[in-house]
């Protein structure tokens, strides 16, 4: 059987989480809402469907989300030649490959962001979705539920993350979750929200991949 290995992006395997928290903020302040950059950081692996009634509430989301969703798109379209993939992204993706493990990125980002990713990682022939393909993004279990079945792996699943939002959107797709501090949430905070393990780093991650908990 062929277990899967489910991961995370923005935060995970490319350095954006800061980036996508200055895009909100300038988007927000388009229509002379400020929201503070900390409490957008705490938003980020949320996706956008969600992300503006959570920090600035319902009544900007019925007014406002369509229109802040669009200047976050435009705000953030500059930086993408400033994102980086994170150190040990493509050689975590390989070696899960030569290890036998289905691999696919499942992502809250748009989908042209998620093809700019896909090749700063160097991986192309891996398979990936994106907030495109589901209603409902993360803290849904929707993109976790699609990442399985576009590679059809018959064994066992783990997700890999960077925030409580990965993690429980795992926890409702009935999987467990490992998480990275990569993308500036603590180790007791991804613990308490369902991480079975932390790491500072994608190479540490990398060399426990046989031992990671499946289900």
């Amino acid at each position: 059987m062929t277990n899967t290995l489910v991961l995370d992006v923005d935060g995970t395997l490319v350095d954006t989480n800061f980036h996508h928290a200055v895009a909100w903020f300038r988007a927000f302040r388009r229509f002379d809402i400020t929201i503070p950059t900390w409490r957008l950081h705490r938003a980020i692996g949320m996706g956008g469907d969600k992300l503006v009634a959570a920090v600035a509430g319902e009544h900007v989301e019925r007014e406002r989300g369509d229109d802040v969703r669009a200047a976050w798109e435009a705000e953030f379209e500059p930086m993408l030649d400033e994102v980086r993939p994170l150190e040990g992204a493509h050689r975590l993706v390989s070696a899960a490959l030569e290890q036998d493990f289905a691999v696919v990125l499942a992502s809250s980002g748009k989908r042209g962001h998620v093809d700019r990713y896909v090749e700063l990682i160097d991986a192309p022939d891996v398979v990936s979705t994106s907030s495109d393909d589901v209603e409902a993004s993360k803290p849904a279990p929707d993109l976790i539920e699609v990442a399985l079945g576009r590679v059809g792996g018959d064994g066992r699943a783990v997700v890999v993350g960077d925030s409580v939002w990965d993690c429980e959107a795992a926890r409702r797709a009935g999987l467990p979750v490992v998480c990275l501090r990569t993308g500036g949430f603590g180790e007791a905070e991804l613990r308490e929200a369902g991480a079975s393990a932390v790491y500072e780093e994608l190479d540490r991650l990398r060399a426990d991949l046989t031992d990671l908990p499946m289900a």
